[in-house]
């Protein structure tokens, strides 16, 4: 018996030691020094707050003694521990709470399968009571995301960017070189990757250049979406058929024109052919390493990076932006709107909800993004009229990004530095970086219905991740390489993609589609 229990024993230890390191998170309590923690507000003691969130993969880890927790535990008379899981991490925040030992307030993927359960089992607390407290939250929820409510209840803050930094870059000295104005038409366009690629731009002797390039993404390779939105693709998610009934993308003209267009460039190998393989790195690489002219690419805070990189292999070279070319008809886009992000929420192991949502405002509120991106004046920085001087000895005790960049938990819980146009003034070229976001979002495409379905999230639409999207992507790269006749693919799509689940999340599209125009 004795030895049994002994076993039992070692099991458990190993368990916890093995969900430890699955959940792989960094444990980080805020203050000089732990307080005790309260079990409710009115008791005088601090509440005690778990926080589980993704995060920033740029931020730097937080660490004991951080003046910057300290203060939020302060103000809001909490004691906040934060927990870390990589950025993107989402499985293994499911799993963390799929154990029952979950966290008070969470960063979620928003939607999700998960994140339905969760609202379904009663793991998330409604923050409608609470939001008569949360002003910055409330003003959101109700303008922007309200459609995010179910039946009635917000079960969290979705963060949902709401700007885009996509943008059609390109070399801007080979251009030059070319004596070519950046195009503004399909026709311009094909016109200047043509001669890219093949009027040696690098003036290497060879003609080993592709006019345009693109990245390996989840789901349908979107690179070149923006083909789709010039000849008058409407909607970045779906279409409404001759009925007036939801309908795949693919089933619109644009659609058909757009592959045909795209085919036409492979033919003619303009195309980087290595474009199913690239990842975001590579894509990039191949423009500063001259071997494209041009790519779709998130900008804002990269342009400068971007361009120091090209400057390093081509001190000659200059990044350009532009909007992406127009169809016929004048039409052009770059992506769809997003329908989803994060989701901050309460959950039900939370003491004291109240103290826990006040968290989630003070986070998105004016004061709270003050504290995240700066700090404290006159110890973290300085002003000098409108010109911020950041102490970055000062700064790196709590564990700030250099060169004036934010605190560890300002970014990926509730906002991006993007959604607030945010950029320390140390950053080289801001005014091109806020630029090219301007244009980026000039350019979003608006999407057909504002929600994702739960049967979208298990199988896919068209342009996304899912088992739908998967055949579509498919289709949509063999008719590009010529593998099979664009017509004769399109008509097999339009039937294989209903009858392996299409026709189940139309059904539910078109009821959400109806259920928003009431």
């Amino acid at each position: 018996m004795k030895k049994n229990a002994s076993r039992t024993q070692v099991s458990i230890i190993c368990f916890i030691l093995a969900f430890t390191l699955l959940v792989g998170c960094s444990s980080n309590n805020g203050g000089t020094k732990p307080q005790s923690s309260g079990t409710d507000s009115g008791s005088g003691e601090p509440v005690k707050i778990v926080y589980l969130t993704p995060g920033d993969s740029a931020a730097k880890p937080i660490q004991p003694g951080d003046r910057i927790i300290a203060e939020i535990n302060k103000r809001l008379g909490i004691e906040l521990e934060i927990k870390f899981v990589p950025e993107g991490g989402f499985e293994k925040i499911n799993v963390a709470m799929a154990t029952g030992d979950f966290p008070d307030v969470v960063t979620a993927q928003y939607p999700s399968s998960s994140l339905s359960q969760w609202i379904e089992e009663g793991l998330l607390v409604p923050l409608n009571d609470y939001l008569p407290d949360m002003p910055t939250v409330r003003e959101k929820l109700e303008d922007k995301f309200s459609w995010t409510a179910v039946d009635g209840k917000y079960f969290g803050y979705p963060f949902i960017e709401e700007k885009s930094n996509a943008t059609m870059t390109y070399r801007a000295d080979w251009l030059e070189e070319l004596n070519i104005a950046p195009p503004k038409t399909l026709d311009e366009f094909y016109e200047a990757l043509k001669a890219v690629a093949t009027k040696d731009p690098d003036k290497n002797g060879v003609n080993d250049t592709y006019g345009l390039t693109g990245a390996k993404e989840n789901g349908f390779n979107s690179s070149f979406n923006f083909i789709f939105y010039a000849y008058g693709l409407p909607y970045g998610d779906w279409i409404l058929d001759d009925n007036g009934k939801v309908a795949p993308v693919f089933e619109h003209p644009a659609f058909k024109q757009g592959v045909e267009y795209i085919h036409k460039l492979w033919e003619e190998k303009l195309i980087d052919p290595e474009f199913l393989l690239n990842d975001t790195q590579k894509r990039e690489q191949k423009l500063f390493q001259s071997k494209a002219g041009f790519m779709i690419a998130p900008l804002f805070r990269h342009v400068n990076r971007l361009e120091k990189s090209l400057q390093e292999l081509t001190p000659t070279g200059k990044l350009g932006f532009i909007d992406p070319p127009a169809g016929p008809e004048g039409t052009h886009g770059v992506v769809g709107d997003k329908k989803g992000g994060l989701f901050t929420a309460v959950t039900t192991k939370a003491k004291d909800p109240k103290k826990a949502a006040q968290f989630i405002e003070f986070m998105l509120s004016p004061e709270g993004r003050e504290l995240l991106e700066l700090g404290f004046e006159g110890i973290h920085y300085t002003k000098d009229g409108d010109k911020i001087n950041y102490n970055e000895e000062e700064r790196a005790k709590d564990n700030f990004a250099s060169n004036g960049w934010a605190h560890p938990l300002a970014w990926g819980n509730v906002v991006w530095p993007v959604t607030r146009n945010y950029l320390p003034q140390t950053e080289p070229q801001a005014d091109r970086a806020k630029q090219s976001v301007e244009i980026a979002t000039s350019n979003l495409v608006p999407n057909l219905v504002n929600t994702t379905t739960p049967e979208e999230i298990e199988m896919g639409g068209v342009f996304g991740a899912g088992i739908l999207s998967e055949l579509a992507n498919q289709y949509y790269l063999d008719m590009i390489a010529g593998k099979v006749d664009i017509d004769k693919g399109l008509a097999e799509l339009s039937k294989k993609w209903r009858e392996q689940g299409g026709d189940k999340v139309l059904a539910a599209v078109n009821a959400a589609y109806e259920a928003q125009q009431k």
